[in-house]
């Protein structure tokens, strides 16, 4: 968090603001403190109880074997509530002199606090118990690292946390009209049925840049959720199997008797568990997506989504570095992709609060990438190959351990005479290690156009990055021993906010240094003599 020290920006916020907060007082510029909304007394209450179910079922459990068991499951009752009345009169924030200070904690005190020009993104989300009290949660992103330090404004009423996040926005220097507003996206009176039925106070100044077509929910089965959710099924019903095993038929009734062979018992289970993963992923895609419209303001992106749990997150315009899009081998195969935003300052616990576009046809996200960016050519410019130096470092690499890992089948079967089966395996890993690289060698890509750092890599997760040159705070080049025998260096551009940066690997060290003197012409021309001839072709 930033240290309190004299600042530049007004001292004040707009003073129509604590109509629209949950407690009466006097004016913010006074620096008086508000608590939360008072229906977070119904919330807080019913969230420590769910939290502590577990523990109350087992209080339940035992107090009903001891004599006077009611008063001791009455109190496992009563804690929990407790501890949801205390969070609510032990939170507490105010704006004053251009910060924003949060207070919570009764036992342990702990003080937050944020300059308001380090607002990076605000994040107003609602729960279906939210939602039916009218309730908002506020996330405010301000360039940290620190998951622990965001600050969160859980309860507040729902005009409130839209007048709390335009002002926020609008009084932050990096807005490109500091006396403007923000509109907010989908709040039009058309959506009197949605979260926030007051109309807006801002009216949008542009059509929506995408909206969510329920068809894309198709390729929800292929992201990583379906793998997870059939994870969890399979474990469940291995679990289930298990204790069960007492009941099933012995394996030599299973292929004597009237029933199903075992091999078509398997395979009947399977299936089920693979259309039980897809209509999950389905469901889940539509859940979290369901109304997703994005749309520019004047000064940031606003992306607002969700069914049951609606989230409206704004980006500042400014502090969007670039885009990422995510092409791994699942959706590659469907031609779909998904698309999230480089954000500086953005920590690492808000990475999903940078992602813009969900699963959805590739077309889709590379168009939303070149509006994003203000550059429609980039999202889809040729890339330049890094030639036949990284074209065999690919090779190697893929294959150096496959034909190592290959041995182990012969030598099982040699040693220990186990069955000759085995040995499909020596014969797949070379080929599928050679199916890998030849995809990787054809993925590796870079170009510089419009003022942006494009790469590509990957195979499995294949991914091409954005980034603008504005954005990039420095470049690193890096050779192992490997890379330096063919000439080849890895790039990386970096840009603020820690972990998030562009990698170019194995690329000519030529090419890499005037990729660096294009992208940074002041800063790495001080390191060479000269800038670098026409790229040679390796």
């Amino acid at each position: 968090m930033s240290q309190p020290g004299p600042t530049d920006l007004p001292t004040d916020l707009p003073t129509d603001l604590p109509v629209d907060l949950p407690v009466e007082g006097p004016e913010v510029p006074g620096g008086d403190w508000f608590r939360l909304d008072p229906r977070m007394l119904l919330v807080h209450p019913v969230r420590e109880v769910i939290r502590f179910l577990p523990a109350l079922v087992i209080v339940a459990v035992a107090g009903s074997g001891l004599s006077g068991g009611v008063p001791w499951q009455l109190a496992g009752v009563l804690v929990p509530i407790a501890i949801g009345l205390l969070r609510y009169l032990t939170t507490s924030f105010r704006i004053a002199e251009g910060r924003l200070e949060l207070r919570t904690g009764l036992v342990m005190r702990r003080s937050r606090s944020a300059r308001l020009e380090r607002v990076r993104t605000v994040d107003i989300s609602a729960s279906l118990i939210h939602r039916l009290l009218d309730l908002s949660t506020v996330r405010i992103g301000t360039g940290t690292n620190a998951d622990d330090q965001q600050l969160e404004l859980d309860g507040l009423r729902s005009t409130g946390a839209l007048r709390l996040r335009d002002d926020l926005l609008r009084v932050s220097p990096v807005a490109p009209d500091p006396g403007g507003a923000v509109p907010l996206a989908g709040d039009g009176p058309e959506d009197a049925g949605g979260t926030h039925a007051t109309p807006p106070a801002y009216a949008p100044d542009a059509p929506p840049t995408l909206v969510l077509d329920p068809r894309w929910a198709r390729y929800a089965p292929l992201t990583s959720t379906g793998v997870v959710v059939l994870a969890g099924i399979l474990g469940a019903g291995g679990q289930l199997l298990q204790s069960a095993d007492e009941l099933l038929p012995e394996p030599s009734r299973v292929t004597d008797g009237p029933g199903l062979p075992g091999l078509v018992t398997a395979l009947v289970l399977v299936a089920v568990a693979l259309v039980a993963t897809a209509v999950l992923a389905v469901l889940g895609y539509l859940a979290t997506n369901w109304g997703l419209t994005l749309r520019r303001s004047a000064g940031s992106w606003q992306l607002r989504r969700g069914l049951f749990t609606t989230r409206d997150t704004s980006i500042d315009e400014e502090r969007l570095a670039g885009v990422r899009l995510h092409e791994p081998l699942s959706l590659r195969l469907v031609g779909a992709a998904r698309l999230s935003a480089i954000v500086t300052g953005l920590a690492g616990s808000q990475a999903a609060s940078a992602m813009i576009v969900p699963p959805a046809p590739a077309r889709v996200a590379a168009g939303v990438a070149g509006e994003v960016l203000g550059a429609p050519g980039v999202a889809d410019a040729a890339l330049e190959p890094h030639g036949p130096a990284a074209t065999r470092r690919r090779w190697i690499r893929a294959l150096v351990p496959a034909l190592v890992l290959a041995a182990v089948p012969v030598v099982l079967v040699l040693a220990l005479d186990l069955t000759a089966w085995l040995l499909l395996v020596t014969v797949a890993l070379p080929v599928l290690a050679g199916v890998l690289a030849a995809d990787r060698a054809r993925t590796l890509g870079h170009a510089h156009v419009g003022h942006h750092v494009v790469a590509r890599s990957g195979s499995v997760v294949r991914r091409r990055d954005s980034l603008g040159d504005e954005h990039v705070i420095g470049v690193n080049l890096r050779a192992t021993w490997f890379q330096r025998r063919v000439g080849l260096s890895t790039l990386r551009a970096t840009t603020a906010g820690g972990p998030q940066a562009v990698t170019v690997p194995d690329v000519p060290t030529d090419r890499a240094v005037a990729l660096a003197l294009a992208v940074l012409p002041d800063v790495v021309g001080q390191f060479v003599d000269a800038s670098p001839a026409e790229p040679l072709r390796r």
